[in-house]
Protein backbone atom coordinates (compact mmCIF):
# COMPACT_ATOMS: atom_id res chain seq x y z
CA UNK A 1 0.00 0.00 0.00
CA UNK A 2 1.46 3.34 -0.98
CA UNK A 3 1.44 6.61 0.93
CA UNK A 4 -1.12 8.06 -1.45
CA UNK A 5 -3.53 5.22 -0.67
CA UNK A 6 -3.12 5.81 3.08
CA UNK A 7 -3.85 9.52 2.72
CA UNK A 8 -6.95 9.06 0.60
CA UNK A 9 -10.32 9.73 2.19
CA UNK A 10 -13.86 9.32 0.93
CA UNK A 11 -15.20 12.37 -0.85
CA UNK A 12 -17.57 14.44 1.33
CA UNK A 13 -20.35 14.21 -1.28
CA UNK A 14 -19.96 10.45 -1.49
CA UNK A 15 -20.12 10.20 2.29
CA UNK A 16 -23.27 12.34 2.38
CA UNK A 17 -24.78 10.13 -0.32
CA UNK A 18 -23.80 7.03 1.67
CA UNK A 19 -25.49 8.43 4.76
CA UNK A 20 -28.60 9.38 2.78
CA UNK A 21 -28.93 5.91 1.23
CA UNK A 22 -28.02 3.72 4.20
CA UNK A 23 -28.06 5.90 7.33
CA UNK A 24 -31.67 5.30 8.36
CA UNK A 25 -31.52 1.52 7.87
CA UNK A 26 -28.12 1.31 9.57
CA UNK A 27 -29.36 3.37 12.51
CA UNK A 28 -32.36 1.03 12.93
CA UNK A 29 -30.05 -1.98 12.83
CA UNK A 30 -27.72 -0.43 15.43
CA UNK A 31 -30.66 0.59 17.60
CA UNK A 32 -31.61 -3.09 17.82
CA UNK A 33 -28.04 -4.05 18.75
CA UNK A 34 -27.96 -1.46 21.53
CA UNK A 35 -31.35 -2.56 22.94
CA UNK A 36 -32.98 0.76 22.05
CA UNK A 37 -30.25 3.06 23.38
CA UNK A 38 -30.48 5.93 20.89
CA UNK A 39 -27.32 7.69 21.99
CA UNK A 40 -25.19 4.56 21.61
CA UNK A 41 -26.80 3.78 18.26
CA UNK A 42 -26.01 7.31 17.03
CA UNK A 43 -22.41 7.00 18.23
CA UNK A 44 -22.03 3.66 16.45
CA UNK A 45 -23.57 5.09 13.28
CA UNK A 46 -21.08 7.96 13.30
CA UNK A 47 -18.18 5.61 13.94
CA UNK A 48 -19.30 3.31 11.12
CA UNK A 49 -19.52 6.23 8.69
CA UNK A 50 -16.13 7.44 9.94
CA UNK A 51 -14.68 4.04 9.02
CA UNK A 52 -16.24 4.34 5.57
CA UNK A 53 -14.68 7.79 5.24
CA UNK A 54 -11.27 6.34 6.15
CA UNK A 55 -11.63 3.47 3.65
CA UNK A 56 -12.69 4.86 0.26
CA UNK A 57 -11.84 1.55 -1.40
CA UNK A 58 -15.09 0.15 0.02
CA UNK A 59 -17.13 2.49 -2.16
CA UNK A 60 -14.99 1.68 -5.18
CA UNK A 61 -15.12 -2.10 -4.71
CA UNK A 62 -17.72 -2.64 -7.42
CA UNK A 63 -20.13 -4.54 -5.16
CA UNK A 64 -23.82 -4.03 -5.79
CA UNK A 65 -24.32 -2.52 -2.33
CA UNK A 66 -22.09 -1.26 0.43
CA UNK A 67 -24.75 -2.00 3.03
CA UNK A 68 -23.42 -5.46 4.05
CA UNK A 69 -20.02 -3.89 4.77
CA UNK A 70 -21.64 -1.11 6.83
CA UNK A 71 -23.70 -3.64 8.81
CA UNK A 72 -20.64 -5.79 9.50
CA UNK A 73 -18.60 -2.82 10.68
CA UNK A 74 -21.49 -1.52 12.81
CA UNK A 75 -22.07 -4.94 14.36
CA UNK A 76 -18.38 -5.34 15.21
CA UNK A 77 -18.27 -1.85 16.73
CA UNK A 78 -21.36 -2.65 18.84
CA UNK A 79 -19.77 -5.90 20.07
CA UNK A 80 -16.51 -4.10 20.92
CA UNK A 81 -18.39 -1.36 22.78
CA UNK A 82 -20.41 -3.93 24.77
CA UNK A 83 -17.23 -5.79 25.74
CA UNK A 84 -15.56 -2.55 26.81
CA UNK A 85 -18.55 -1.65 29.01
CA UNK A 86 -18.44 -5.07 30.69
CA UNK A 87 -14.76 -4.67 31.53
CA UNK A 88 -15.00 -1.25 33.16
CA UNK A 89 -17.00 -0.68 36.35
CA UNK A 90 -20.67 0.19 36.05
CA UNK A 91 -21.47 3.88 35.84
CA UNK A 92 -23.55 5.25 38.67
CA UNK A 93 -25.26 8.56 39.24
CA UNK A 94 -25.37 10.61 42.41
CA UNK A 95 -28.70 9.06 43.44
CA UNK A 96 -27.20 5.59 43.54
CA UNK A 97 -24.39 6.80 45.77
CA UNK A 98 -26.89 8.24 48.26
CA UNK A 99 -28.88 5.01 48.30
CA UNK A 100 -25.97 2.64 48.95
CA UNK A 101 -23.69 4.77 51.08
CA UNK A 102 -23.99 4.22 54.81
CA UNK A 103 -25.26 7.28 56.58
CA UNK A 104 -22.60 8.96 58.63
CA UNK A 105 -23.44 9.20 62.32
CA UNK A 106 -24.04 12.85 63.06
CA UNK A 107 -24.56 13.69 66.71
CA UNK A 108 -25.62 17.27 66.02
CA UNK A 109 -29.35 16.57 65.95
CA UNK A 110 -29.14 14.46 69.10
CA UNK A 111 -27.18 17.20 70.90
CA UNK A 112 -29.73 19.84 69.92
CA UNK A 113 -32.55 17.58 71.15
CA UNK A 114 -30.81 17.10 74.50
CA UNK A 115 -30.43 20.86 74.90
CA UNK A 116 -34.09 21.41 74.00
CA UNK A 117 -35.22 18.78 76.51
CA UNK A 118 -33.07 20.32 79.25
CA UNK A 119 -34.52 23.76 78.56
CA UNK A 120 -38.09 22.44 78.54
CA UNK A 121 -37.54 20.49 81.78
CA UNK A 122 -36.47 23.72 83.50
CA UNK A 123 -39.89 25.19 82.66
CA UNK A 124 -41.74 22.41 84.51
CA UNK A 125 -42.69 22.52 88.17
CA UNK A 126 -40.28 20.64 90.47
CA UNK A 127 -42.91 17.91 91.08
CA UNK A 128 -43.48 17.30 87.35
CA UNK A 129 -39.74 17.38 86.61
CA UNK A 130 -39.04 14.87 89.43
CA UNK A 131 -41.63 12.42 88.05
CA UNK A 132 -40.21 12.59 84.51
CA UNK A 133 -36.67 12.15 85.77
CA UNK A 134 -37.71 9.03 87.68
CA UNK A 135 -39.84 7.48 84.92
CA UNK A 136 -38.04 8.42 81.68
CA UNK A 137 -34.49 9.31 82.62
CA UNK A 138 -33.84 6.73 85.34
CA UNK A 139 -36.14 4.05 83.93
CA UNK A 140 -38.14 3.52 87.11
CA UNK A 141 -41.55 1.89 87.08
CA UNK A 142 -44.57 3.77 88.41
CA UNK A 143 -44.33 1.92 91.74
CA UNK A 144 -40.57 2.56 92.03
CA UNK A 145 -41.08 6.26 91.23
CA UNK A 146 -43.90 6.48 93.78
CA UNK A 147 -41.66 4.94 96.44
CA UNK A 148 -38.70 7.21 95.56
CA UNK A 149 -40.84 10.36 95.57
CA UNK A 150 -42.99 9.35 98.56
CA UNK A 151 -46.32 9.81 96.73
CA UNK A 152 -49.06 7.37 95.66
CA UNK A 153 -48.79 5.58 92.29
CA UNK A 154 -51.90 7.42 91.01
CA UNK A 155 -50.19 10.74 91.69
CA UNK A 156 -47.14 9.60 89.72
CA UNK A 157 -49.40 8.69 86.77
CA UNK A 158 -51.27 12.01 86.77
CA UNK A 159 -48.10 14.08 87.22
CA UNK A 160 -46.50 12.16 84.37
CA UNK A 161 -49.48 12.88 82.12
CA UNK A 162 -49.52 16.62 82.86
CA UNK A 163 -45.73 16.91 82.72
CA UNK A 164 -45.64 15.33 79.26
CA UNK A 165 -48.43 17.60 78.09
CA UNK A 166 -46.47 20.63 79.33
CA UNK A 167 -43.32 19.35 77.60
CA UNK A 168 -45.16 18.99 74.29
CA UNK A 169 -46.37 22.56 74.56
CA UNK A 170 -42.87 23.79 75.49
CA UNK A 171 -41.27 21.90 72.57
CA UNK A 172 -43.25 22.50 69.39
CA UNK A 173 -42.02 20.41 66.48
CA UNK A 174 -41.14 17.43 68.65
CA UNK A 175 -43.42 14.47 68.70
CA UNK A 176 -43.45 10.85 69.85
CA UNK A 177 -40.71 9.97 67.34
CA UNK A 178 -38.33 12.70 68.52
CA UNK A 179 -37.38 11.42 71.96
CA UNK A 180 -40.00 13.28 74.01
CA UNK A 181 -42.77 11.47 75.80
CA UNK A 182 -43.49 7.80 76.46
CA UNK A 183 -43.08 5.00 73.99
CA UNK A 184 -40.34 3.92 71.63
CA UNK A 185 -39.23 7.50 70.98
CA UNK A 186 -38.38 8.14 74.64
CA UNK A 187 -34.76 8.90 75.37
CA UNK A 188 -32.73 6.10 76.89
CA UNK A 189 -29.32 5.38 78.33
CA UNK A 190 -26.75 8.19 78.40
CA UNK A 191 -29.15 10.66 76.80
CA UNK A 192 -31.52 10.33 79.70
CA UNK A 193 -28.79 11.26 82.12
CA UNK A 194 -27.54 14.09 79.91
CA UNK A 195 -31.00 15.60 79.62
CA UNK A 196 -31.60 15.38 83.37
Amino acid sequence: MTTTTLCRRTDAHALARLHGEHGKALYGFLLGLTFGDRHRAEDLLQETLFRAWKHPEVLESGHASVRPWLYTVGRRLAIDARRARRVRPAEVGPDALDTHAPAAEDGTERAVTVLDVRGALRLLSPEHRAVLVQIYFRGASVCEAAEALGVPAGTVKSRTYYALRALREAMPGYGPGHGVGPGPGAASGPDRRAAA
